[in-house]
């Protein structure tokens, strides 16, 4: 059987979501060709500090998405602080300032449900620790488009509740203790990679 052709991922995190991003993006090597788009619910004064220090610590590159920005592989984008991130229909990435979603902006729920009408079945959905529920509406949309659904194992999760509320609403194809989904997704790119010949990155699956 062919490999599914993965196209992006989207991930969302809350409390205790910082560490559980390192541990997850720190496998994946430079040329994962995959673009990996974030929700990480930040104190407003954030102002891109803690995807710049992200940056340093990972292979992959890390920067706070902006306004029409076209996504591309090997790029981590995350939501900036006090704005919702939607994908647009061309693949690029749109801010908006609209009210909190589910008490949260950005909203895990908005990023979720846009990617999944623009990427469907090519997409990737996590939800890694986090508290309330943002996340579960949006992981079901993922889901009802045909695109892959994973959580980190809340036994593994320093606030497992928002993991839970997905797990309470979407019957997720992984459930994944947090130090293995990295190693997860390198196999879900080299799969991809082995199964699409124009895509780049075969050297990390060799």
């Amino acid at each position: 059987m062919k490999p599914k052709n993965y196209r992006a991922i989207v991930i969302g995190a809350s409390a205790g979501g910082m560490e559980a991003l390192r541990t997850t993006l720190a496998p994946l090597p430079v040329d994962f060709f995959l673009p990996i788009l974030v929700v990480q619910h930040l104190h407003p004064s954030d102002r891109g500090h803690f995807a710049r220090h992200l940056d340093g610590e990972i292979a992959l590159a890390v920067s706070t998405a902006t306004d029409k920005e076209k996504t591309a592989g090997g790029r981590v984008y995350f939501a900036p602080a006090n704005y919702h991130l939607f994908v647009e229909r061309d693949e690029t990435l749109a801010l908006s300032l609209d009210a909190p979603f589910n008490w949260s902006r950005p909203s895990i729920d908005i990023l979720f449900e846009s990617a999944s009408k623009v990427w469907r079945e090519g997409l990737v959905g996590i939800i890694l620790s986090g508290s309330l529920d943002d996340g579960a509406r949006g992981m079901q949309a993922v889901s009802e488009r045909g695109g892959l659904t994973v959580v980190q194992d809340p036994k593994s999760a320093h606030n497992p509740e928002m993991i839970l509320a997905v797990m309470n609403r979407v019957n997720v194809d992984h459930v994944i203790q947090l130090p293995n989904i990295g190693q997860f997704l390198l196999k879900l790119f080299c799969r991809t990679s082995r199964g699409n010949e124009e895509s780049a990155g075969k050297e990390s699956c060799l």
